[in-house]
């Protein structure tokens, strides 16, 4: 009888203990290629319901959620997964937020190592992770689940958030919320970072981005825009006006590509290219300053930054784009040498590369060419090869591959190397590491007394969700540099490295 009476309670905790045999794994489909580059809205179509709970069903509840090691948040995701096929949405988003301040941003914009964790994913498709947490967030705004939150009490203590990014805004929301007055200082006329003026309309509208905002003002958490600290403020002023500070502002400085004809015209780093064409989406601008339209163009860089400008490019109406690649094609399936349940090494294929242009992998640009007039008129490229020595990844050229490529404009997309060197940073005296990140110890401290470092500015160029988790974990810490002790969930340590 108890053996019979532990089965059935099992099976009642079980969101369908078949669904992973019963369904395989769907997507929402992307709007017509032909509509969507007409214009700046998010690419898929709405995911109905129906097969939203089929694809919660194919949560597996295994003894050991591995998805949720994959998330540096440590997402709860079987316990959503089981509520969404349940029909318990209320309790699925409070699941939700329990982990993640803004599930709107990393359902849209994460690349999921969740889902590259999950179980089923060893011998199967893995469940659809991502698409259900990203639905129960938009049923939320929907159904106006998602207020503000106010402080309990005030504690008298304030914090000086210097960058709006996910790092700075998850770090202002908590630390709003644990009762200190909390101000984010941002250079920028809007907040959001480069969830603002880096990641197109096409991948995330911006009032999802918006209405997150009003929620934290509403909750108290200060917004000074327009204000670059080093130059309108000094770091003094900030240590004097404030009881903590958390640098959260990034790793913005751009990969370079110091060859011949770098100065040309049309050769611009990427963020050069996509800030001005949000801006145009925002109705700052009425054109944006550099167009593709009518141009040839040429991304150096496969990432996700290259495939922003592709999809860009591609609806300013680019006559043709070429996306540079130094490393080999991947395989189409997960690489033996990235096992479960790492990340894995694969051919992927957003959006944006759906919509068209060519990709080119293991190739290597020599340099710009002039067309006599100071403009970029194409590049001189070769093959290379990848090799190993001493364990160090190196290129070493294809004789007999050279070739020319045309190009009216190029987009330098190689990713970021870390924080701007800034007045900022000099008048803190952070030390800095020999990556050239901003240093910090295990309670996310600086070397300066009171001043805390959160996502890219300490770790380097990741992920959205790392950045949240970091802003979360380090909102902890400075609250317990103010109060003794903390509340505040610590998701990660700044030793945490992702399953790679």
């Amino acid at each position: 009888m108890a053996s019979r009476s532990s089965k059935r309670s099992w099976r009642l905790l079980v969101a369908d203990p078949r669904g992973f045999l019963k369904y395989g794994r769907t997507l929402p489909e992307r709007r017509d290629i032909g509509i969507r580059i007409q214009d700046w809205k998010e690419v898929y179509n709405d995911f109905p319901v129906e097969e939203l709970t089929r694809q919660a069903a194919r949560c597996m509840d295994c003894g050991i959620p591995f998805c949720s090691k994959g998330c540096p948040l440590g997402n709860l995701i079987p316990d959503w997964n089981d509520l969404v096929y349940r029909d318990g949405w209320r309790a699925a988003i409070d699941r939700l937020h329990a982990t993640n301040n803004f599930p709107e941003f990393t359902g849209r914009l994460c690349p999921a190592p969740c889902e590259a964790s999950c179980v089923l994913g060893i011998n199967e498709d893995p469940v659809t992770i991502k698409q259900v947490e990203v639905e129960i967030i938009d049923r939320a705004w929907a159904e106006g689940w998602v207020a503000p939150v106010l402080p309990a009490v005030a504690t008298g203590m304030s914090v000086a958030i210097i960058g709006s990014g996910p790092a700075g805004l998850a770090a202002a929301q908590q630390l709003t919320r644990a009762g200190h007055r909390t101000v984010v200082f941002e250079r920028a006329d809007r907040a959001g970072g480069l969830l603002r003026y880096g990641i197109p309309e096409f991948k995330m509208e911006k009032r999802v981005l918006d209405r997150r905002l009003e929620q934290m003002a509403a909750e108290g958490t200060e917004f000074h825009l327009d204000t670059e600290v080093g130059v309108d403020i000094t770091a003094d002023d900030l240590r004097t006006g404030f009881d903590a500070v958390v640098l959260a502002g990034g790793a913005t400085e751009g990969r370079d590509l110091p060859i011949e004809g770098r100065r040309l015209n049309g050769v611009y780093q990427a963020m050069e290219y996509l800030t001005p064409a949000n801006r145009v989406q925002e109705g700052d601008l009425a054109e944006p300053p550099i167009s593709a339209e009518g141009k040839r163009v040429i991304i150096i860089g496969g990432g996700d930054t290259g495939a922003d400008c592709l999809g860009t490019a591609h609806r300013q109406g680019a006559i043709s784009v070429h996306q540079f690649e130094i490393m080999p094609q991947p395989p189409p399936l997960r690489d033996t040498t990235t096992p479960w349940p790492t990340w894995p090494l694969q051919y992927r294929v957003s959006s944006a590369h759906e919509e068209g242009g060519d990709r080119e992998f293991s190739i290597s640009t020599v340099r710009f060419v002039d067309d006599g007039s100071g403009n970029v008129a194409g590049l001189d490229t070769h093959r290379v090869t990848q090799t190993f020595i001493e364990g160090r990844m190196n290129f070493e050229k294809i004789d007999g591959t050279e070739e020319h490529f045309a190009a009216d404009l190029v987009f330098l997309a190689m990713g970021f190397t870390g924080p701007e060197h800034s007045p900022m940073l000099e008048q803190f005296g952070v030390d800095m590491t020999d990556r050239g990140n901003v240093g910090r110890n295990e309670k996310w401290a600086s070397n300066v007394d009171g001043v805390f470092v959160a996502g890219d500015m300490g770790r380097g160029q990741s992920l959205i969700v790392w950045a949240i988790a970091e802003g979360r974990a380090t909102a902890a810490a400075v609250d317990t540099f103010l109060m003794g002790s903390s509340d505040l969930p610590a998701p990660v340590t700044p030793n945490d490295q992702p399953l790679r």
